[in-house]
Formats: C-alpha cells, sequence, structure tokens
C-alpha cells in the first residue's frame, strides 16, 4: 500500500540522516574516542544520548505500527478516545503527515500560534525529529499531556513553564542532573518516560538525599505533581525555590489559544539544550540565529519554516 511505503521511505531516509551526526561524533576504526565521550554532562555525551534516544524512538514507531512485520497505521488505535477521534475524522487512514499540515489541522481543534509558540510545539510532538508527525507520536503527545479538552494549554504549563520538565534525559542523566540537589531534599525533575513511552518519569531527593525515580500511573501529571507536593516530595523543580501553581489544571477553559512567548522559548530551548545539534532536526549543527528571540536552528530548517 502506498502509506506503508511512505512510512518505509520517511523512516530510513530519518535513519540515514541520523545517522550522520553519529558518525562524526564517533572515532574512526583505528583511532580511540576522545574522553570527553565518556564524561558525563560533556557535551558530545549529550548529543550521542540525544540521537541514541531519537534511534530508540524510530524502532518503537516501527514497532508499534508493523506488529509482527504486518502493517496497521490505517487501524492502529490511538489511547485517548478524543484523540483517536480527531485523528481519524482529519487524517483519515493516514499514519503519517508533514509538520505544517498537521499544524494546520490540530489548529481546527486547538489553536496555536505561529512562529515561536509552533516551533517549540514541534520540537515537542516531533519525536524522530522527521519533519512529520506520525499516529504512533501523536499518541505519545496526547497521553502525556492529558486531557484532551485544554491538551495544548496543559503542554504550554508543563513543558514550556514548568522549570522541572526535562526533555530526551535518560534514566542516569536524572541522577546527575539531581547530584548537586542532594542537600535539598524535596527537588524534582520529570521527563517523558524513555522505556515506557507515553508515561512520565519523576524523579526526586528523598528526605535522606537519595536519588528516587517513579512513573506516576492512571493519572495525568498535574495530579500526580500536586499530591507530591502535599506529601512534601515535590517542592523545588530542578533545585529552584519557586514551584509552579499547578491547581490552574483544575478549572482550565478548553481549547485556548496558547502563545508562547519570546523569552519562554528562549528558557525553553535552554531546558532541553542539546548543545550543537539543531532543536528542529537533530541533524546538522545550528548557524542561524533568529532575531528578536535569540533561538538557533540551522540553514535548513529555517529555509523550510519561512
Amino acid at each position: 500500500p502506498g502509506a506503508t511505503q511512505d512510512l518505509l521511505f520517511l523512516s530510513l531516509a530519518n535513519l540515514e540522516a541520523k545517522s550522520r551526526p553519529v558518525t562524526a561524533l564517533l572515532p574512526p576504526r583505528d583511532k580511540s574516542a576522545s574522553d570527553e565521550l565518556y564524561r558525563e554532562g560533556s557535551m558530545l555525551r549529550r548529543q550521542l544520548a540525544k540521537l541514541a534516544l531519537i534511534f530508540s524512538y524510530m524502532y518503537s514507531e516501527l514497532s508499534a505500527l508493523f506488529p509482527g512485520g504486518k502493517y496497521c497505521g490505517h487501524t492502529y488505535q490511538l489511547t485517548k478516545t478524543e484523540a483517536h477521534a480527531f485523528w481519524r475524522e482529519h487524517c483519515g487512514a493516514r499514519c503519517v503527515l508533514p509538520w505544517a499540515e498537521f499544524q494546520s489541522l490540530l489548529c481546527t481543534c486547538h489553536p496555536v500560534e505561529s512562529g515561536c509558540t509552533a516551533l517549540a510545539l514541534r520540537s515537542t510532538i516531533d519525536l524522530t525529529c522527521s519533519g512529520h508527525v506520525s499516529i504512533f507520536e501523536f499518541d505519545i503527545f496526547t497521553r502525556l499531556f492529558q486531557p484532551w479538552p485544554t491538551l495544548l494549554r496543559n503542554w504550554q504549563l508543563l513543558a514550556v513553564d514548568h522549570p522541572g520538565y526535562m526533555a530526551f534525559l535518560t534514566y542516569d542523566e536524572v541522577r546527575a542532573r539531581l547530584q548537586d540537589c542532594r542537600d535539598k531534599p524535596g527537588s524534582y525533575i520529570f521527563r517523558p518516560s524513555c522505556t515506557r513511552l507515553g508515561q512520565w518519569a519523576i524523579g526526586h531527593v528523598s528526605s535522606d538525599g537519595s536519588i528516587l525515580q517513579t512513573i506516576p500511573h492512571n493519572k495525568p501529571l498535574f495530579k500526580a505533581l500536586l499530591e507530591g507536593q502535599k506529601e512534601g516530595f515535590y517542592l523545588y523543580p530542578d533545585g529552584k525555590n519557586h514551584n509552579p501553581d499547578l491547581t490552574e489544571f483544575c478549572h482550565m477553559e478548553a481549547h485556548q489559544l496558547i502563545h508562547v512567548s519570546e523569552e519562554q522559548l528562549q528558557l525553553y530551548w535552554a531546558m532541553n539544550s542539546t548543545f550543537e545539534l539543531c532543536k528542529i532536526c537533530a541533524e546538522a549543527n545550528k548557524d542561524v540565529k533568529i532575531e528578536p528571540c535569540g533561538h538557533l536552528l540551522c540553514s535548513r530548517c529555517l529555509a523550510a519554516w519561512q
């Protein structure tokens, strides 16, 4: 079927594209790797970790859409009922759409401003950094930022505004990040789980200074964070004294127009920094600075965005 060919072609092209920066990071066969590649927190190691996660997402996507080697994109069932109804109504039997088309369709239900807001949203939804959105990626996104009526407002409060949000972080990197907060019990960060896609993993410093990580089940993230705050577990996001007020979730209006300011976007880019790699494609190095917001991306992504 055409859909099968389109998805496989896109996946293979993306695999080839993401392999190039990996090749650039790794040493030739006859040479030893740089010490920086093995040092936790280094630029090279962080870039390699993000690329490894992207490969993992690509594998999970193909496994979900080709269970047992048979294509099921046209019958794939999204976890959230409203999200499934939206996809089938607007996208039909297709399983992947170019980002620009998907953004236009999403705006019919969840308005989102172009520019900074759309760039930040794309970097969250497009897990494989392919420039497309698959039904699998949308499934993950809608599970993470439920409930559906306030989907993008949930995303803004939890991913853009919240200092505790971390993207493309592994279990070990969470432990490393919280090491500096071990003398401040109640410090916490949260990230999309790499192994249980569609679920959150929360890391926090306990009263005895140990670092614990947990995955909340059967509840939206904001409820888990509010409950943890009451119990004294989640008080200081990324070690910072100000803990955002999440009670807004209890009385939000559905389908609000979402706006991300330039300053918010700069903070968002900083929280999810991958150093030299472009935020959008994760292939080329950043070489263009956009004014006045000041964030960086590669020339190719800038041309496509414009």
